[in-house]
């Protein structure tokens, strides 16, 4: 038997890979069950606000992922640019592993939920957050101001969240490694210029 923590862990992963592959609203609380081994009682344990707490502390789960692999992708590229390549090449391999079936691992949920879900949509601004600050950290280390690295970031991120679905409609790398290429060249500049 399984310790009880673990169940709440395996609930918010499958919940986030359901989410991200058949959307918030496709996903019912039998499929996350089934697809988590979790037995009925732990959802409601851990979840007493239903599917609306599972969909945030999903995108929060999800989001802390992508958040810990930028921070070590980071760790191993000291340029901006280095890292969203490194970044890129890493979704174009998670896209084709999934047979172009996966996108962004929060965009689903938050493209049907955002704003009318509260604790949802906030659970996605902090993620996105995080993912920026990771590109400011590594902007102003090269000694880009703070707001102009706060802006470049902003942009990366929103460059790499349409690349993702172009991806998936082309079912191809393509767009993710040629956005990530164009926008790696405007973060070197801006590094260059301090």
């Amino acid at each position: 038997m399984a310790p009880a923590g673990k169940h709440r862990e395996s609930i918010l992963a499958a919940a986030a890979r359901l989410f991200r592959r058949q959307g918030y609203a496709g996903t019912g609380l039998s499929d996350i069950l089934a697809a988590s081994g979790a037995p009925k009682g732990s959802l409601y344990h851990y979840f007493p606000g239903g599917k609306a707490e599972i969909g945030a502390n999903a995108v929060e789960f999800a989001g802390s992922l992508v958040t810990g692999s930028l921070a070590k992708l980071a760790e191993q590229h000291a340029s901006p640019g280095a890292l969203l390549k490194a970044y890129a090449a890493m979704l174009a391999e998670w896209m084709a592993q999934s047979e172009w079936q996966a996108g962004c691992p929060i965009a689903t949920v938050l493209l049907e939920t955002a704003p009318g879900e509260e604790a949802i949509t906030a659970a996605g601004a902090r993620a996105l957050a995080s993912w920026s600050d990771v590109f400011v950290q590594s902007l102003t280390a090269k000694g880009v101001p703070p707001e102009r690295s706060a802006r470049l970031a902003r942009m990366t991120i929103a460059a790499m969240e349409g690349a993702l679905l172009l991806a998936r409609v082309e079912q191809s790398a393509d767009s993710i490694l040629t956005t990530a290429d164009e926008i790696a060249h405007l973060l070197e500049d801006a590094a260059e210029l301090g």
